[in-house]
């Protein structure tokens, strides 16, 4: 139980480095609509490279951690992710932005709150294939909840009070439940691993891994590139293992546990979550990225304001009187 412990807190290391890499090239790289190209153009950059080595890396180190350990224990340490996020922000952007103690204990509350629920509701047992009508059902409700999302940002886009930490909220939710479903098709595929590459490969799941793998990570690009990394990271973090697990009671027969404490308990896990996510919504990490003035320090603070306030340049009032009287001067020494 310690290896599984040691390897997925080092796979949500991982995982969040991953996730700080590639918004610091998306970040370079923004864009106002939906870009097809957009992977293209961020593989060109180093450090978002770096990212998706290091998703990789998580990827694996997980997946040795499952062998370890149960789903039950391994997968609420995952949700540590949000936190070294937070810690990777809170270093990064010291001199820029204001990092409060409510921050922390929201991001603490999410983390906590989907550990717990995780933990209680241990999904367990089930089938391990689900029938072609299932996987049907689930994959034109993940394309439409990301459908809808793409087509709520571009609406978004087009509005000109629409802040980009509300699109890389929306876009990051979407792409929590994307990466839920290539989770549940990661399942389905692991079913035929002992039976050799001929299996794996006239399997119909390693075909739709890539494509849905290769389609949310674009998502995942342009969430990362709409707005600022904490408002994007708890729908990774969060809705992820929520979208997952749900799949794996519709497709696989999971059972969860549904006593009566255990159902109060996963209640009260969820309120905490999402009492966390709208106080960091509120959150100084996001809203300094957008520039508001109180969450900036002082040196930021006044340019800042200005900005918002629509006056590009700004002279004190003394300044701009001694400039009027010497062009006065001037016109008087000239006639």
């Amino acid at each position: 139980m310690g290896t599984a412990i040691v390897l997925a807190v080092a796979a949500s290391i991982c995982t969040a480095t991953a996730s700080v890499c590639q918004r610091i090239g998306a970040r370079n790289t923004e864009t106002a609509g939906f870009d097809a190209w957009l992977l293209l153009r961020l593989a060109r950059q180093p450090v978002w490279l770096l990212g998706v080595l290091s998703m990789i890396g998580g990827f694996a180190l997980q997946l040795v951690a499952l062998r370890y350990g149960a789903l039950a224990l391994v997968q609420p340490i995952l949700a540590l992710e949000l936190l070294f996020v937070f810690g990777y922000m809170a270093v990064a952007g010291a001199g820029r932005v204001k990092v409060r103690r409510r921050d922390w204990l929201a991001a603490a509350a999410m983390s906590v709150g989907i550990g717990v629920f995780l933990r209680l509701a241990s999904p367990s047992g089930g089938r391990l294939h689900a029938p072609g009508s299932s996987w049907l059902l689930a994959g034109l409700v993940t394309s439409a909840v990301v459908l809808a999302a793409i087509a709520v940002t571009l609406g978004l886009g087009n509005r000109p009070d629409a802040s980009p930490s509300r699109r890389a909220a929306v876009l990051g939710a979407a792409t929590g439940i994307a990466w839920g479903f290539v989770a549940a098709v990661i399942k389905e595929l692991s079913s035929h691993l002992d039976d050799g590459l001929s299996a794996i490969f006239s399997s119909w799941s390693v075909y739709v891994l890539l494509t849905a793998g290769a389609a949310t990570m674009l998502l995942a690009s342009h969430a990362l590139a709409a707005g600022p990394l904490a408002a994007s990271q708890p729908g990774f973090t969060i809705l992820d293992p929520l979208s997952a697990g749900l799949l794996g009671v519709f497709l696989f027969s999971e059972h969860v546990r549904t006593g009566v404490f255990y159902l109060a308990g996963e209640a009260l896990a969820l309120a905490v979550v999402f009492a966390g996510a709208s106080a960091l919504s509120h959150s100084c990490l996001i809203l300094g990225e957008d520039g508001n003035p109180s969450c900036l320090p002082d040196e930021f603070a006044a340019p800042a304001r200005r900005q918002q306030l629509g006056v590009p340049d700004y002279e004190p009032l003394a300044r701009q009187t001694v400039n009027v009287i010497a062009e006065g001067d001037g016109q008087h020494d000239r006639q």
